[in-house]
């Protein structure tokens, strides 16, 4: 019996070890990961979702996603990421997780369920409005599919840390988000579902938080520049997450749903939402006197009636409703016609009731004159059109002519040629541009409302700081708090569409699928096998290289088509060239380079164009 039992034993380790060395043959010819030396993956067991879709007259990068197999949409806003796409994102989840351990940051994963009672708490549950996807369980309690995630990590943290010994921390999570947007638009760059990478971080104090916000842009400046991309910084506005310190991340595209706003000669840069021109002096200003348009508008309560009064030289798709909103910030900008609603107000206006309205607001070039006119109601300078029936002196009229800081107040939207706030010989220039990333301070607008505090010896707080004083020596203060994002699926979207070609895609090294692609004539098996793993040899001075051999069943021009589609950074074609001399040709279309290499000097050739990458 104890002989049986031993030679069972002894058969089934022989089988173990048997299926494990066949697993790591196949994972050798077949790896889907990054590759260690002398690993490659190969196409005829990889799914590539390529053929079997035209391309259309003016294609653009999602279409070129789509074609290339790289994702699908399932619903309207919403797509799947096949493997191709799921590569890419990997990689770029990959570099994230590099650079935020730079940082010191720990990775969590939030659920992307959230309650609507948390939202109430910081007032943001109806600032959001119909773009949150709500929902209630069997015992109708009301949640959220969660498009952002400070209330649920404010509330963890709250849960958690006590003292300021535990402090800094920073926090951050790669995971799915939902916003329910009205018009999905441009694939993944405007979608109802997408993934993000959030930033979390929390300090005792203001100082040390403004010192761990600079880190954070730090580090996203190096994580930006691996990219290789030729991105910008703006100032920014914080909207509605809060806090009065941000910055943007953009990537100029014509495609771009944002306006950069940049200096020719100095640093300047911001987006169009916080960026100002400086105002151009008396004897520049020919706009002056009492000509002038008028763009009407209306605040979202109905009451009060806003009358911008800007030069004829300009129309109202000039008009900049971001600076107005920094007069009115309850400003709907959506209201084409105002005056009808205004109106509907008046009529139904109670005497109990706030009296109604009118905010004229003054462009500066119109001059002191036209502002003393619409002062004095001249009939040239009428605040109302004549067919609206009202008596004036029962509304309150107010008159601005400058911002909150006291400059001359711009109406107009910023143009190219507009002077440089910042220096005194640069001109603005307006780019268009898809945001990547944001960094904003927030502050305590949330550990306030959700009672995230840390215990500080008293002599440690800061003036201003809210303090609750525990005892003599020790007191609770409010976490600073910041938050820092990356539109992680929005780069895959905005990557491809700067940089695709009319014969395909094109990535940079960091996140294409796979670095290189081998394609071999017919019947040059035993010879791709060789290409490949000396390409994939190490050479312990630079990382493996990631290639795939296309070995499918498919004509060689069908597959050097296919791999002009999915853009791989460099293509190795054993042609007529290797049968004759062997000779590879290797290119690389982002540079332009076309070399026949010798295989002693592949590797070599082929790792210095990946660097350029």
């Amino acid at each position: 019996m104890t002989y049986l039992i031993r030679h069972t034993q002894q058969c089934y380790s022989s089988i173990r070890q048997q299926a494990s060395k066949a697993q790591r043959r196949y994972i050798n010819s077949a790896s889907v990961g990054s590759p260690t030396p002398c690993q490659y993956s190969r196409l005829s067991r990889f799914w590539l979702a390529t053929g079997g879709l035209t391309p259309t007259e003016h294609e653009d990068g999602h279409a070129k996603l789509i074609r290339a197999g790289y994702l699908r949409q399932s619903h309207a806003g919403i797509f799947h990421m096949l493997p191709l796409g799921e590569r890419v994102l990997t990689k770029l989840e990959n570099l994230i997780d590099k650079h935020m351990s730079h940082l010191g940051a720990s990775k969590v994963s939030l659920s992307s369920i959230s309650s609507q009672a948390l939202w109430q708490q910081t007032n943001r549950l109806e600032g959001y409005g119909q773009e949150l996807f709500r929902f209630a369980d069997r015992k109708d309690v009301p949640y959220i599919l969660a498009p952002t995630h400070e209330e649920e990590i404010t509330s963890l943290v709250a849960k958690t840390i006590k003292s300021y010994k535990s402090l800094p921390l920073r926090l951050y999570q790669i995971g799915r988000k939902y916003r329910d947007e009205i018009r999905p638009r441009h694939g993944v760059l405007r979608s109802r579902e997408f993934v993000m990478k959030d930033l979390y971080t929390f300090d005792h104090s203001l100082t040390s938080a403004l010192k761990t916000y600079e880190e954070a842009r730090a580090v996203y400046n190096q994580l930006f520049d691996e990219l290789k991309l030729p991105y910008l910084v703006a100032e920014a506005s914080s909207g509605d997450i809060g806090g009065d310190l941000s910055h943007e991340y953009h990537l100029p595209s014509p495609i771009g749903e944002d306006n950069v706003i940049s200096c020719t000669d100095c640093s300047y840069v911001a987006n169009e939402e916080l960026a100002a021109a400086r105002p151009v002096s008396p004897q520049e200003n020919a706009e002056g006197g009492t000509t002038a348009r008028v763009w009407r508008g209306i605040s979202k309560d109905r009451k009060t009636l806003v009358n911008v009064w800007y030069p004829t030289s300009f129309t109202h798709p000039d008009v900049n409703t971001h600076a107005l909103k920094s007069i009115l910030p309850g400003l709907d900008s959506s209201i084409e016609d105002a005056l009808p609603l205004w109106e509907s107000t008046l009529n139904s206006n109670s005497s109990t009731d706030q009296r109604p309205q009118i905010l004229n607001i003054v462009d500066y070039r119109l001059g002191q004159q036209f502002v003393d006119g619409l002062r004095a109601e001249s009939v040239q300078l009428p605040v109302l059109p004549p067919q609206v029936e009202v008596d004036l002196s029962e509304l309150d009229k107010q008159y601005v002519t400058s911002s909150s800081d006291g400059e001359p107040f711009n109406t107009i939207r910023i143009h190219d040629g507009d002077h440089c706030p910042r220096c005194t010989s640069g001109k603005l220039t307006v780019q268009k541009a898809i945001e990547l990333g944001h960094t904003f301070h927030l502050g305590t607008k949330y550990s306030e409302a959700l009672d995230a505090h840390v215990q500080v010896p008293a002599a440690m707080a800061e003036d201003g700081q809210v303090v609750s004083t525990k005892s003599d020596s020790m007191a609770s203060v409010p976490m600073q708090m910041g938050c820092h994002g990356i539109g992680v699926s929005r780069i895959i979207g905005a990557v491809a569409d700067h940089l695709a070609d009319k014969r395909g895609l094109n990535w940079p090294r960091a996140i294409a699928p796979f670095e290189v692609v081998v394609i071999p004539g017919r019947n040059m098996d035993e010879d791709a096998m060789t290409v490949s793993q000396n390409l994939t040899a190490s050479s312990g001075a630079v990382p493996p290289i990631d290639l795939i051999l296309d070995d499918r069943a498919e004509n060689f021009p069908w597959k050097l088509k296919d791999a002009d589609l999915v853009g791989y950074p460099v293509i190795v074609v054993m042609g007529r060239k290797w049968t004759s001399d062997r000779l590879c040709e290797v290119q690389c279309r982002r540079l332009g380079s076309v070399e026949n290499v010798p295989l002693e000097q592949l590797q070599d050739h082929v790792n210095k164009l990946l660097a350029q990458l």
